[in-house]
């Protein structure tokens, strides 16, 4: 069989201007990946050509290519994740996999070409033989072909003109991802990161100590902004820094701890390592560390900033030095890119820079901010204000931020709000004391920065931006929504209550913040507008009981429904759907997770749903899979006519069945039906003890069809409408 060449591109996304650039890594190969053992789920599969709605469904990396198949003609698939949440190390693993002879080993060999060097070539006269010459000048004496003849352009790889058998994987940060023309792309899947299994499980091998691991377990899960952010691996690495520190060495119990201060924290401790293993300076105090580390760190933070505007996550030489960094003083140096920044020797000594992780340079532009604000340095906070005065307010500041972040198309600027209004508290400038010459009372700028956030919050904004605000209360403190948040979901004293669309938005997230699971969740509860009820839909994630009835729900809220029960802690025992336009692509989605080992589902109505017979055999196959949970089916009041009977029919039949109770009342059936039922009856397998098949015109031929069932002593059926 002929070997598979496969190459792998790997880069940032600066660029956004060619397609070269918007690419972070690529696999490229002309067959079928095997096992890449990935450490983390690749999730939310949506064909982008023949339907663009998405689905939650995890899918191993070795099956990527062969979910791209079933549908797509297309050769790409493209996979979106945030920074530090395993992509480059999939990268890496794959390599390692296939140098070892472990995996892929039908492929002949493997070039690792990343972009972010490719930016540093100025040549754009390269061939595909050159390029690879580039990187591994040890296949200067691989023979040219007519393939390597071609320039590379990769526009060209991706349209198909370059390498038109090979498949292609792209992977990229969410908002490159968004620059890639879709109609190029067959599949679109995202990595997600650490399960909350995962998440504890991180915990428990980085800290030997159990009872320290699950203390700091125990503390994550109470501040639930830190826990759902321990979904990238790198913070699970700042977070188990900073608790391990507080936790042993100032000895602490009851902590409370905010993102922002989360983010100080390690600072302190970093500027602490750096003075010890590289100044050889003895325990100092906090503040000293950061005084001794002053001009540096402002200095990293400027830089910070100034990357942050134009997007960029990798820098130059150049960038460095318009921030009076100098690379080439290395005593001044090198300690600082230990611990917070990295520096990378690259393609012919070329160096790249970036901070150990996006939200370190986010917090770190954040102080350059504050910093400037209370310098009034007004040159600098131009970015907010059209014409900055010297008199500006830290109210005035935080307000134009709020209205800045909320305008950025990708939300490049969230994760910098909520630490700008963190690092504004008191405490947080007490922490920050050698860093900054001075603190400001800002006690009355908070709290009209609380009622400002809170205006914006009612007003037509995205489910994203509210949820970041939402954020931005609690890293000021300011706890009142979410209290409110709270009183209406334990208190039953005023059904029918009208929340909001922001309230109902925050509600949902509240829920899915919180480790409680509710016994029932009816979105009637809480308002009245079927808008609204869609935001809270997300909720069915976190009860038992979920009444969505007459909700005017259609097909794609099913797939959060099948989502939720295919999640590992699904919850989910009882399903109303009654009276929603679900249809039959509806039930398809459902299928999906009443087949997952995971789903727990014993009770689902689907009256009124606008079902066919194309439903039943959905439902039929779910029925038959050895996963089935299934004990009560309400079809009531649909169309669904004697094929649709007798489809159900072939899974109440089989020996994974567990249905007990049916529905089929006013659903245009005849006596043929009843045969159908029947057979059913006397099947050895059948569990079945209810029956209702009220209005519907059997007559008395479909009676005494189903009488011959009921003499059958294989049956159960004690109750028959």
């Amino acid at each position: 069989m002929r070997k598979k060449t496969e190459y792998i591109f790997e880069g940032n996304t600066e660029d956004k201007t060619d397609l070269k650039a918007v690419y972070t890594e690529l696999f490229i190969t002309e067959g079928d990946m095997k096992d890449v053992n990935h450490e983390h789920e690749i999730l939310k599969i949506e064909d982008a050509f023949k339907n663009k709605k998405t689905q939650d469904k995890p899918i191993e990396c070795n099956n990527i290519f062969t979910e791209l198949r079933k549908n797509n003609e297309e050769r790409i698939v493209l996979t979106k994740g945030v920074a530090g949440i395993g992509k480059t190390v999939s990268v890496h693993k794959f390599i390692l996999d296939w140098a070892e002879g472990k995996e892929n080993q039908d492929i002949h060999c493997v070039f690792l070409l990343p972009f972010r060097e490719m930016n540093l070539m100025t040549d754009e006269d390269f061939s595909l033989h050159e390029l690879l010459l580039e990187f591994y000048p040890e296949l200067k004496n691989l023979e040219k072909s007519k393939l390597y003849e071609e320039y590379v352009l990769f526009t060209s790889l991706v349209k198909g003109d370059l390498l038109p058998s090979s498949l292609v994987w792209v992977t990229s940060r969410p908002a490159a991802a968004n620059q890639i023309p879709p109609r190029y792309v067959g599949l679109f899947t995202e990595v997600r990161g650490f399960t909350d299994q995962q998440k504890e499980e991180y915990f428990r091998k980085r800290i030997t100590d159990e009872t320290l691991a699950s203390k700091i377990i125990s503390h994550i899960k109470t501040s639930r902004s830190l826990y759902i952010m321990c979904h990238i691996p790198v913070f699970c690495w700042i977070t188990a820094t900073v608790l391990q520190d507080i936790l042993i060495e100032n000895n602490a119990e009851n902590i409370s701890i905010t993102l922002t201060e989360m983010y100080i924290h390690f600072l302190l401790i970093q500027m602490n390592m750096k003075n010890q293993k590289y100044d050889e300076q003895e325990e100092r105090e906090c503040s000293e560390h950061l005084q001794l580390n002053r001009e540096m760190i402002l200095k990293l933070a400027k830089l910070a900033f100034e990357q942050l505007k134009k997007e960029n996550i990798v820098f130059y030489k150049e960038d460095l030095k318009a921030c009076d960094i100098d690379v080439s003083k290395d005593t001044e140096f090198t300690g600082m890119i230990a611990e917070i920044f990295k520096r990378e020797h690259r393609l012919h000594g070329a160096k790249v820079f970036c901070f150990v992780h996006l939200s370190v340079q986010e917090f770190l532009a954040a102080v350059h901010v504050f910093v400037c604000y209370l310098n009034k340095n007004m040159q600098e906070l131009q970015f907010f204000f059209d014409k900055p005065e010297e008199n500006i307010t830290l109210q005035e500041l935080l307000q134009k931020a709020v209205d800045k972040a909320m305008k950025s198309q990708r939300g490049h600027l969230d994760l910098f709000l909520r630490f700008l209004m963190g690092i504004s508290l008191k405490s947080s400038q007490n922490l920050l004391k050698g860093l900054i010459t001075h603190t400001e009372d800002t006690t009355e700028s908070i709290t009209k920065t609380t009622e400002y956030i809170n205006q914006v919050q009612s007003r037509n904004i995205s489910d994203e931006a509210l949820v970041n605000l939402f954020y931005c209360l609690l890293e000021l403190k300011d706890h009142s929504l979410y209290e409110e948040i709270q009183s209406y979901l334990s208190s039953d004293k005023h059904p029918g209550r009208n929340l909001s669309s922001s309230m109902c938005t925050v509600l949902t997230y509240v829920l899915l913040m919180s480790e409680k699971v509710l016994d029932e969740f009816n979105p009637k509860r809480f308002t009245s507008s079927s808008s609204n009820y869609k935001r809270l839909i997300p909720a069915v994630r976190c009860c038992r009981k979920a009444l969505f009835d007459r909700c005017g729900f259609d097909e794609t809220c099913c797939e959060t429904v099948s989502s939720a029960l295919q999640q590992s802690n699904s919850h989910l025992t009882e399903l109303d759907l009654t009276s929603n336009h679900l249809k039959d692509s509806g039930v398809k989605l459902i299928y999906d997770g009443l087949k997952s080992s995971h789903c727990r589902l014993n009770i689902l109505r689907l009256c009124g749903c606008h079902l066919t017979d194309q439903s039943c055999e959905s439902l039929s196959s779910a029925l038959q899979s050895s996963n089935s949970v299934l004990r009560e089916l309400d079809l009531s009041n649909n169309d669904l006519q004697d094929h649709g009977v007798k489809l159900l029919s072939d899974g109440l039949k089989s020996p994974n069945s567990k249905l007990e109770i049916l529905r089929f009342s006013i659903c245009n059936l005849t006596a043929q039906s009843c045969g159908s039922l029947s057979s059913v009856l006397k099947s050895s397998n059948s569990v079945l003890k209810e029956l209702d098949l009220s209005n519907n015109d059997l007559q008395d031929s479909g009676v005494m069809l189903l009488s011959e069932g009921l003499k059958s002593p294989n049956c159960q059926l004690e109750i028959l409408r």
